[in-house]
């Protein structure tokens, strides 16, 4: 297991321990099972319980091709649709305490996930899984070739503290937020938001605090001038305002 520095935006790095390719096998077993389980029930399914045997029979190849297919379209993107839906994991992953993220920092796309689904025709199944393995062997971040096209990484969060742990903040029983627009940013970009902040406050860098500010109101899509706080004061309501609206404070 190595250390992964990731960049952020803000031009600081943050360092998470890479998922060690064993672990990533591990998780790539889990979910083969999963997949597998679902490949059985269908079978049970609707071979045994429907019959469907009989009926494929009296179509041509091309035909049982397209129902094969759709039947078992779930398990072809199990791991896009996962992977999209939870922030970077599969339940093997999640198992495994492993995920996906952006080595710039901020959470992965779709168009990541999708990069790196489509790289599995070759990382995973093409020679056996051999190229990916190698790829991540030879690699700096044990990264496969998906991981690479897409500027990914996988890390491993048994070392680190929870994210929800490290942007919690105290609120008051009448806190009012006043940024619903925080809700478009997820757990990952606020921990760095926080960790950023409190780094530059510390040593009073204001250049960061204000690359920060302007970042922030760039991605909420907040016209400069609405904002009526300090750059200070409106990245501390941006992290009371998330609390708010996830519940994180609880």
């Amino acid at each position: 297991m190595s250390l992964i520095a990731i960049n952020t935006s803000q031009n600081v790095n943050i360092n998470f321990n890479t998922a060690s390719i064993g672990e990533r096998i591990v998780a790539f077993v889990v979910d083969v099972l999963i997949k597998a389980a679902y490949v059985l029930v269908m079978y049970f399914l609707f071979f045994r319980l429907f019959n469907l045997g009989q009926l494929l029979d009296q179509f041509d190849n091309w035909s049982r091709m397209a129902i094969i297919i759709i039947i078992t379209f779930p398990i072809h993107i199990y791991t896009l649709v996962c992977e999209s839906l939870m922030e970077g994991q599969t339940f093997g992953k999640k198992l495994m305490k492993i995920k996906v993220v952006k080595i710039d920092g901020f959470q992965a796309s779709f168009g990541d996930y999708l990069m790196r689904w489509f790289f599995r025709l070759i990382d995973v199944f093409s020679n056996s899984g051999i190229i990916g393995l190698v790829s991540m062997i030879v690699s700096k971040n044990n990264q496969r070739l998906g991981d690479i096209a897409s500027g990914t990484a996988v890390i491993s969060l048994k070392s680190q503290v929870n994210i929800s742990h490290t942007i919690l903040e105290n609120l008051k029983e009448d806190y009012k937020p006043v940024f619903p627009q925080v809700i478009a940013l997820s757990d990952n970009d606020i921990r760095i938001i926080k960790e950023n902040y409190q780094k530059a406050l510390k040593i009073d860098d204001r250049q960061v605090i204000s690359k920060l500010s302007n970042k922030i109101k760039e991605i909420l899509k907040l016209e400069p001038d609405s904002v009526k706080f300090t750059e200070r004061q409106f990245i501390n309501v941006i992290i009371k305002d998330y609390n708010f609206y996830t519940g994180k404070d609880h």
